[in-house]
């Protein structure tokens, strides 16, 4: 198995030698380590990611050299992958970027809506009833448009909103095939994402009902732990193995 979607120290997951150490040990046959990355000089964000040291697009080069220099110590592929913030707004940057930088690929992400991350309880839970209907709209839209931009290799937690108990259930099956439609007509694959799996959420991205969807479409997914801890790699990794066997999934293996 690939886990396409794991963190380091270089965003804000631990240190990059613990990392590839754990994924060895968990007995994967690739890693691809995708940290955060922002290009936008738009506020909150520009202040966002210099605040919390999301600066990969002013390192990656640094970590580059740091991934080659320890992939024969580990037993597994090692790729150098992004996890790139999507916003309309800022597609010709992101493009110019990716082109520069030349990562084994790119994973896209819708993070933010309104300018507030996406897990923020509080601000989305004074919000109204219709008021937050129209913040699941807007976060549809921003994951269209990622997907129809063919900048992303995969698109990570297609349904990130189901985190937030204050949007949790905004997502309709209407949503789901219009999404599940913009897969089937793009090189984008969404990913079997495990990063609250095992923890608060307790349940996979994307959900069974969504999951369902997109098999209907003939849409197929990659594997992602989404881990920020050596100890994540391993626990998600066996979650994801459990829902894999499970569900009957085929995983699909990038060509890096």
């Amino acid at each position: 198995m690939h886990d396409y979607h794991v963190h380091s120290n270089y965003s804000d997951g631990r240190f990059l030698p613990r990392m590839l150490a754990a994924a060895e040990s968990a007995g994967l046959d690739g890693v691809g380590i995708a940290d955060h990355c922002n290009v936008s000089e738009r506020s909150p964000m520009a202040t966002f990611k210099r605040q919390y040291g999301f600066n990969l697009d002013i390192t990656y080069e640094r970590r580059r050299e740091a991934i080659a220099s320890l992939r024969e110590r580990y037993d597994l592929d090692v790729y150098d992958a992004v996890e790139m913030d999507y916003d309309p707004r800022e597609e010709d940057a992101i493009r110019a970027f990716l082109d520069t930088a030349g990562f084994d690929y790119a994973i896209g992400s819708v993070h933010d809506v309104e300018g507030r991350n996406l897990h923020d309880e509080r601000y989305f839970g004074e919000k109204s009833e219709s008021e937050r209907d129209a913040v699941a709209e807007r976060y549809v839209e921003k994951l269209l448009g990622l997907i129809e931009s063919e900048l992303f290799a995969i698109a990570a937690h297609p349904d990130l909103i189901e985190r937030n108990p204050a949007l949790r259930g905004r997502l309709t099956e209407d949503h789901y095939h219009d999404i599940a439609a913009a897969f089937a007509d793009s090189r984008t694959v969404p990913e079997l994402n495990a990063g609250r799996a095992t923890e608060d959420y307790g349940a996979f991205h994307p959900s069974e009902d969504f999951l369902a969807v997109l098999r209907e479409y003939d849409v197929g997914v990659t594997v992602g732990s989404d881990a920020h801890t050596p100890e994540a790699v391993g626990e998600n990794t066996d979650a994801l193995a459990e829902t894999v066997e499970n569900r009957g999934l085929d995983p699909v293996v990038l060509s890096v």
